[in-house]
């Protein structure tokens, strides 16, 4: 019989002599959010002199790491960012020359990165292994476990403080290179407030979303207004990219049954999870929830297999006939396509007819001095969701029904629910353009 105490000891190294490890013109994949490896990352830098040209891949980068915020770091590492945080828009902003974006849509992020160049490494965290042998990557397996099936070199860093989730999370100790320990808390996020307007926003959705719906739900102020708007609901369904505390405060409530789905029934579903100790601590064990990978929780074509599936996502602004800016403005990449697509298009394709793609944003914003609402979008900015995926705008002023609807039709319908300050001005625009 294995003696699964003893390989794990054996395979078990220092932080220090890990990121010795990295060699020059390496790919190195991190896992994200709470997933992230932030004991090695915290080091990584110290590698500089003897390293050139290193990428290393990440989702929401959680601190602003030495490695990508220092520009003595330019030309040995750089920070390949598939969805910006403050660190690497702080380090973009002061021209570091240490941060790029990848674009991607969340379910192929792995599979396109894959193909473009095989990683070197894949960096990930895990729980301690249990007595056969098995650690829980835990939090997120968006990317990391199709990425650690084919990197040349695995390492994970065991943080006894993470839960040990169900579902495709687990790894053999056998199928790994190096451990590394770092207990610590595991990275939490503050509970957000919804403020009025936010409330507005969530209690229109909630008109939307009927009983027995599979919802998608992120995180913020607005995802957490619509948690509370949708109190009064029955039987709602989870199949989502992240799954956070409003999931879990919605399932004690009874909302929250996943009894009406019709995919992987009486489960949430999910690929990633971040919240707060609470949500931390609930899944630990959790056979309500199953963790997948990306490339299968986003795919379209499985999301489509949801009855009733309504993916509510939020953006930046909308121009008048339907573009969704959710990632730049202008040239200027604010954070990241996400899964935003992913679950708009399989929602909308829902195989029952009854599915829904909602975004929501704020009428206003710097202060109530811009309209989110605006005739075309500013030079240089993505379109995060093509404007032929969007049935419903949600703003705290009212629902536009984009779906199937003409342009002339659109602009009016959004010009509806723009801030009342800004109708007049944007009926004049859009009379300009010739859409009304």
């Amino acid at each position: 019989m294995t003696n699964w105490d003893e390989l794990y000891k054996g395979k078990l190294i220092t932080i220090e002599e890990a990121v010795q490890k990295i060699k020059s013109d390496d790919d190195i994949i991190v896992g994200q959010c709470a997933s992230e490896p932030q004991g090695s990352m915290e080091n990584f830098h110290l590698v500089k002199d003897k390293v050139k040209d290193v990428r290393v891949f990440s989702v929401l980068t959680l601190k602003p790491y030495e490695f990508f915020m220092n520009p003595e770091m330019k030309g040995h590492f750089e920070l390949c960012s598939w969805f910006h945080a403050p660190g690497s828009r702080l380090a973009l902003k002061n021209r570091t020359g240490t941060v790029t974006f990848v674009p991607n849509m969340l379910h192929r992020a792995a599979t396109d990165r894959i193909h473009a160049k095989k990683p070197n490494i894949l960096w990930g965290t895990c729980t301690p292994p249990d007595a056969k042998g098995f650690v829980s990557l835990s939090l997120g397996i968006t990317y990391e476990k199709d990425v650690l099936e084919v990197a040349d070199l695995v390492i994970l860093e065991v943080n006894k403080n993470l839960p040990r989730t169900l579902g495709d999370t687990h790894v053999n100790i056998k199928d790994v290179d190096f451990f590394v320990e770092h207990h610590q808390e595991v990275p939490a996020l503050p509970a957000a407030v919804p403020d009025e307007t936010a409330l507005k926003i969530g209690r229109y959705i909630a008109e939307l979303v009927e009983d027995g719906s599979t919802i998608q739900l992120g995180i913020g102020n607005i995802p957490n207004a619509v948690a509370l708007a949708l109190k009064d609901k029955k039987d709602l369904g989870v199949h989502t990219e992240m799954l956070v505390d409003s999931m879990m405060e919605l399932y004690e409530a009874g909302v929250i049954t996943n009894k009406k789905k019709s995919l992987l029934k009486d489960k949430m579903v999910c690929t990633f999870a971040m919240g707060s100790k609470k949500l931390y601590s609930w899944l630990h064990d959790n056979m309500a929830v199953e963790f997948r990978r990306g490339s299968w929780v986003n795919d379209p074509a499985i999301i489509r297999q949801n009855s009733k599936m309504v993916s509510i996502n939020t953006c930046l602004m909308v121009d008048f006939t339907g573009q969704v800016a959710s990632e730049s403005i202008g040239t200027l990449q604010f954070s990241g396509t996400g899964g935003q697509t992913d679950t708009a298009v399989g929602a909308k394709e829902a195989y029952d007819g009854l599915g829904k793609s909602i975004i929501a944003c704020g009428s206003t914003s710097k202060n109530g001095t811009i309209s989110t609402i605006v005739p075309t979008l500013p030079e240089g900015t993505a379109v995060s969701l093509h404007r032929s995926n969007v049935d419903h705008i949600v703003t705290d002023y009212g629902i536009a029904y984009m779906r199937g609807r003409t342009v002339k039709e659109r602009t009016r319908n959004l010009i509806a629910i723009a801030h009342p300050n800004f109708r007049a001005e944007l009926t004049e625009q859009a009379i300009n353009l010739g859409y009304i």
